[in-house]
């Protein structure tokens, strides 16, 4: 019932809005990005209000909002996500996530997320060459903890992020990103936070197939701490539909790792839907 609840919502939010879209995405953290990584670019940094040549049009960018529906199949996991993210003077990007994890037969988890993210160099700062480079810090708190013992309730994300869009590579534009991420999360906190901290990498390749449509991959490696918890690596394989001028729509297969591992705690395969929107 929820996830049909959810979805409705996404519909009619879509499609009562008929409205320029594309990346970065408002991620399941709220943060300027894919699915699970953030991209270096801040989200929807243009002017606010009418003349963006006016201080406030300068300083204040437009809001970006975008929802989740992830389904576990596997895991027998449905996991929702709205965030929010709002960027001033084209360099500072503030969000804010939600996200409820709903385990077939046990208690939902709920996981907020607020983040800040700081453009360090702009695109091309140093020629055609060069990228786009971001750091950033998201804070997180999940309610309940129960599965993994003497887990902390909070927990702090830093990354350092590179993105760059190409043209003249391929036949079509691509969008290559990728980054270090330094983490305490179990499971990307919703099994809680360890005391210990571990630095992993991530990255995202996306080509622009049509000038509305882009095709693409996301990997994000797992952490393991001295603990002993070790996280499995996640990636996804999505399409994203630019609608119209402020709509995207994003379908994707997504691999959070063996669920009957062993080794490494993951959440099995299963599919992804998103619809975003940019003020």
């Amino acid at each position: 019932m929820k996830k049909v609840v959810f979805l409705a919502v996404i519909t009619v939010f879509v499609f009562a809005y008929p409205g320029e879209a594309g990346v970065p995405l408002t991620n399941l953290e709220g943060v300027g990005g894919v699915a699970f990584n953030p991209l270096a670019y801040p989200a929807n940094p243009g002017s606010a209000l009418g003349d963006p040549n006016s201080d406030v049009g300068k300083i204040l960018g437009r809001p970006q909002i975008g929802g989740w529906y992830v389904n576990l199949g596997e895991s027998k996991i449905d996991w929702t996500s709205i965030g929010i993210a709002e960027t001033f003077a084209k360099r500072l990007e503030v969000s804010f996530g939600h996200e409820t994890i709903s385990p077939s037969g046990a208690d939902n988890i709920t996981k907020e997320s607020v983040g800040a993210k700081l453009v360090l160099l702009p695109e091309n700062a140093f020629g055609d060459w060069s990228p786009a480079v971001s750091a950033g810090v998201i804070s997180k708190h999940t309610s309940p903890v129960k599965i993994v013992p003497a887990a902390d309730s909070s927990g702090f994300d830093y990354y350092l992020v590179a993105t760059k869009f190409i043209k003249g590579l391929l036949p079509r534009p691509l969008l290559v990103s990728g980054g270090v991420l330094s983490t305490d999360g179990y499971t990307t906190g919703v099994l809680g936070y360890s005391d210990d901290r571990d630095t992993t990498w991530f990255a995202n390749a996306d080509v622009l197939v049509r000038d509305d449509v882009a095709v693409g991959v996301e990997y994000k490696q797992g952490a393991q701490f001295d603990d002993g918890f070790k996280n499995a690596d996640y990636w996804d394989a999505h399409v994203a539909w630019f609608v119209n001028k402020n709509f995207t729509l994003v379908a994707a297969y997504v691999n959070a790792g063996d669920e009957k591992s062993a080794q490494k705690v993951g959440f099995g395969e299963g599919l992804v839907l998103s619809a975003q929107y940019a003020f």
